[in-house]
């Protein structure tokens, strides 16, 4: 694996929800680097450790969760490292009994399968029906990490980028918090 700038030259064999997800970046000018690793699927923590070692940033879980209703939806972007208790974070978003969402209602509304869960796939959620949650530590970073909608590419960008362009493109403004995994 190797650090390239910026998107694919050729975009032969690549899923439009990736192809998607760099003309999102590239149309609004943010400096990305990429590394592709189609043998090694980053679908677990252990493999995104690796491919993270690559792009030499701080591993984030992006977690696709619901409430027991099935009506509210939250993306939560937090660091790898930290261990997710479903009970802090439905006190701080004031909601019960949250849940990992199924995979049907990922592809549904994000457009992108376990595993390949992103910031980016918000891009295809133009109802807002799910929310983004960030965990604040994530903000602390100044390179930021995350798949380009499938789990056979990463990609990092400077943090701001995901505030200062990201978000305000999206229409979204990420609701913060503080989990601390106890």
């Amino acid at each position: 694996m190797k650090l390239i700038k910026g998107s694919p030259a050729d975009m032969t064999g690549r899923e439009e929800r990736e192809i998607r997800a760099y003309r999102f970046l590239d149309a609004l000018g943010i400096d990305y680097d990429r590394t592709d690793h189609p043998d090694m699927p980053a679908s677990t923590m252990e493999v995104c450790a690796v491919v993270d070692s690559i792009l030499n940033v701080r591993i984030c879980k992006n977690l696709f969760l619901c409430n027991r209703q099935k009506t509210d939806f939250y993306l939560l972007i937090m660091p790898g490292d930290k261990p997710f208790r479903t009970r802090e974070l439905s006190k701080q978003l004031n909601t019960s009994r949250l849940s990992f969402a199924n995979e049907k209602d990922m592809v549904r509304l994000l457009d992108v399968y376990p595993g390949s869960a992103t910031v980016l796939a918000l891009i295809t959620d133009t109802e807002h029906r799910v929310k983004a949650v960030v965990d604040e530590d994530v903000f602390k970073e100044e390179l930021f990490g995350c798949h380009p909608c499938v789990n056979t590419s990463s990609i990092r960008f400077r943090t701001a980028e995901l505030t200062e362009k990201i978000f305000p493109a999206l229409g979204i403004t990420p609701a913060v918090v503080k989990l601390t995994g106890e």
